[in-house]
Order: structure tokens, then sequence, then C-alpha cells
């Protein structure tokens, strides 16, 4: 039976309907199972499986690979948990990864341990392709569009191609798109990744990460790394994250909306520059985001005139809150650049768009706007 994404969503990953049993299991809270005799069924310890993230897993699978079979995805404890477990289990010594140099802000420290385990690194930027330029000979390519925070597009089928073509593996971070508006496992890539902690479970309220690939042999070894070092959800978490998946479209929708409606709004403040969304169609990404991505996501980023005009605006806003990550249903933006490690200017704001209503929520941020100045 064919369903719309919708209904994916409020169904993916349920148990088979049992009369007097919940529609969605309880989690299990368990570090040990019951084990007589040899141990040949599904679970028997706590840091290898839960049937909790079975069912988490499975829904997750069915809403980055609809209607596919040999799907095996793995939940970890947070979003950079799920990314080091796939470069750090798929490359050894004497291995050349390549890496975006305008990702995510955590994707130095990953660097650098990769160096320190004798992996070369290799970086380019996201857009225009430009990681084409650095895949000879190298065993991983790293991808991540639209880019955070800058929101550049590249072409993921174009650079599978290229890197497959050449013996490399293709992961590719779908945290900012979410399955509903990319797939990468459909654009070619290898593995898609993601932090579940953002748009795909929306509340703000928990850390997850999760690794989906079809192929069995790269997916076990990403378990294992699981295994060893230990970095799996709590089953709270996971019962919490299955939980909001239902809400996954109707959440995305009004998110996207909104982010279109602000870009629009903020295109004609003469104080905004370097303004970013791939879904406004002068957008310098939007042909090929229109081309590979379904909806755009919430992300809007521009640049005010210094970092003080930036934290006046910020302060004034009341409808946003003034803190990190995205995708959450209340809208938040940040100043970027007070963390560091992003090339970003001073008055570079890094906008989420939550679920408010449309005209709520952009009359705010064009009063703020406005306060600011003064």
């Amino acid at each position: 039976m064919s369903t719309g994404e919708g209904t994916r969503a409020v169904r993916a990953g349920l148990p088979e309907a049992r009369k007097y049993e919940p529609t969605l299991p309880g989690p299990v809270f368990a570090a040990h199972y019951h084990l007589p005799g040899e141990p040949t069924g599904p679970y028997a310890y706590g840091r290898d499986s839960n049937p909790t993230w079975t069912l988490l897993e499975q829904a997750i699978g069915e809403l980055e690979a609809p209607g596919e079979t040999g799907v095996e995805t793995v939940a970890f404890a947070s979003g950079m948990a799920a990314v080091s477990a796939v470069l750090l289990s798929q490359v050894r010594a004497g291995d050349a990864v390549v890496l975006p140099d305008d990702g995510y802000q955590a994707l130095p420290l990953v660097r650098e341990q990769l160096e320190g385990y004798g992996v070369e690194v290799r970086t380019a930027p996201t857009g225009g392709d430009a990681q084409l330029t650095a895949l000879d000979g190298a065993k991983l390519l790293w991808i991540e569009t639209p880019s955070n925070p800058g929101l550049d597009v590249c072409d993921v089928r174009r650079l599978a191609d290229a890197a497959h073509a050449g013996g490399a593996l293709v992961a590719v971070d779908n945290t900012l798109a979410t399955p509903l508006g990319q797939r990468p496992l459909a654009l070619g890539a290898d593995f898609a990744v993601a932090s579940g902690t953002k748009g795909l479970t929306g509340h703000g309220d928990l850390l997850l990460g999760y690794v989906v690939c079809r192929n069995p042999a790269l997916a076990s070894r990403v378990r294992l790394w699981r295994k060893v070092v230990g970095a799996i959800p709590g089953p709270m978490e996971a019962w919490l994250a299955h939980r909001s998946l239902a809400t996954l479209q109707l959440r995305s929708d009004r998110q996207c909306a909104n982010a279109l409606a602000l870009a629009r709004a903020l295109s004609g403040r003469a104080e905004v520059t370097g303004l970013r969304y791939p879904g406004l169609p002068e957008d310098p990404s939007h042909e090929l985001a229109a081309e590979q991505m379904r909806r755009f996501g919430s992300v809007v980023s521009f640049e005010l005139p210094g970092r003080d005009h930036a934290e006046r605006f910020l302060a004034e806003a009341r409808l946003v809150d003034d803190a990190t990550s995205f995708g959450g249903v209340r809208s938040s933006a940040e100043r970027r650049g007070r963390w560091g490690g992003d090339a970003v200017a001073e008055g570079f704001i890094r906008f989420s768009a939550g679920v408010e209503d449309t005209d709520d929520l952009v009359a705010d941020v064009l009063r703020a706007l406005d306060a600011a100045e003064g």
C-alpha cells in the first residue's frame, strides 16, 4: 500500500496491532534480559540492543528510504556520536577522507581526531561541488548539504558518482533537510547521517543521532562501533523521538513556510546582507536544491551590521529564543560568531523558524529589526 509522507510519519515503525496493547509500546528499561540457553534471540544485553531502539530504527529507515527492503538504521546517543561512528568505523591509518570546510562547527574536532589516528583529511567548500577536486584516492567523502550555517548546496548525485568511480564511500549529513526534505540514499549516498536532536524530533528536549545505509557489512561496522564505545541512546529518548515522528510532516510544512516567509521579508531590509535560504528563487543554490530536495528546511541565515546590532536584534525579539541548535517548534536564533570556529561575520545570524503563526513571527522579527536600528 502506497502512502503519503504524513501517513508514513504517523505510522512508521509501529508494531503489529495487538488487542489491549498500546499503539506505540512504552520505553523498555533493561540492562539485561532473561536469557536461558544459547543467546540466539534479538535481545541479550542493553548495550547491544533494545526493543525501543528497534522500533525507532525501523521508523527512521522507513522515512529515509520509503518502500525499500534491506535498509538498516543504527541509533546513537547524539548526532556527533553518529558522525564519529561512520568516520571512525570505515577508515584506517593511511586512508584519506574529504570533509567540507564550511560544515558543522564540530567537524574540525573530528578532523583533529582523524589526523591523530594517521588519517589524511582534505577539505573543500560545499558550494560549486568543490569537493570533487579532493577526491583522488580518498576512502570516504563526507557531504553536508545544505551546509550549516552557510546554507550552500552541492549536487549529491554528481559527487556520489564521482566518489564511487574512485572507490570512495559517501556519507551525507541530512540533519538540516530531514528525511522529508531530502533522501541521500536515493541520491547515491552510502550513508545518511543526522542529528535527530534537531528537526527530526523537533522539540529541543532530547539528544539523538542515527545512521542509515543499505549495505549490511557497512551497517555492521557502524553497529559494532556503537557497541565498543557505548554511544547508545537511552530508551526514554528513543521513545520520545519515535513519538515525535508522528508530527514531523506537520512541523516541517509550517517551519518551511515560516522560513520562506521570513526570508522574503528579510530580503526587503536594507540592513540585512548575505541572506541565504535555498527556498528563495533568487538564492544561488535554489535551482540545484529544487532538483534534489522536497522541502528547503527551517533555517535562514543573514548578516546584520556588526555584533552589537545583532545582539540588539536578538534581545528585542519576543517570539524568538536566543539559543543554539535548530529545527524546534519554537523559533530560535543566535549570533553564530559567539562560538568561534565558523567562518562567519560578527553580525551573522542563524535563524531557525518554528511553528508559530506566520504573520506573528514575521511581524515580531520586523519589529525587532526596527528596534535594533535605534
